[in-house]
């Protein structure tokens, strides 16, 4: 468990699953994920998910999203890890409206940021958001992301936001100072 001052993040487990198919198929959800809705019956979702659950990988990790009280809101992760280049690329997503703009996304975003300075040797962090998402961009802003170019792809255009370790260094003196 990795606990920040709003949320925990911790290992993703099957009892996860139920709301990360009502989150996956919910046609706004998807839309501010640049995902298509979900639409397989749930029980062909909860097998593949178990199966996703025990596979290993040395490049990704997802995360749930709890609050301090344990209820599951979101999710996160890192992915397209390249140690060679010292880089991984960061996501996440509040499924919980109620839980919507008010911190929690910030403070899972900073938390997962923390984690992985602490505990990698890697020099940047990135993400893609999408372009009139303004409420995700701010709260990446806070976190201390830059905006450094955009993208299209598949239909969607992006913003992408990087955090390098020595900005992250100089957020985290600030705070602590």
């Amino acid at each position: 468990m990795i606990i920040g001052n709003k949320v925990i993040l911790r290992e993703k487990n099957p009892a996860d699953a139920w709301d990360d198919y009502a989150w996956e198929t919910d046609p706004e959800l998807a839309r501010l994920d640049a995902a298509p809705v979900l639409s397989i019956p749930y029980s062909r979702f909860l097998s593949d998910y178990r199966s996703e659950l025990y596979r290993s990988s040395t490049t990704n990790h997802r995360f749930a999203v709890d609050t301090l009280d344990g209820e599951h809101i979101g999710n996160c992760s890192y992915y397209n890890l390249d140690e060679t280049r010292g880089e991984v690329e960061l996501g996440i997503m509040i499924g919980n409206r109620d839980y919507w703009n008010k911190g929690y996304g910030t403070d899972a975003v900073t938390t997962l940021v923390n984690y992985v300075f602490r505990q990698m040797k890697l020099k940047r962090i990135y993400l893609k958001t999408l372009d009139w998402n303004i409420r995700a961009q701010k709260s990446f802003q806070k976190c201390g992301f830059t905006p450094y170019g955009q993208l299209a792809k598949d239909g969607y255009n992006f913003v992408l936001m990087e955090i390098y370790r020595s900005q992250w260094r100089k957020k985290q003196a600030k705070t602590q100072g």
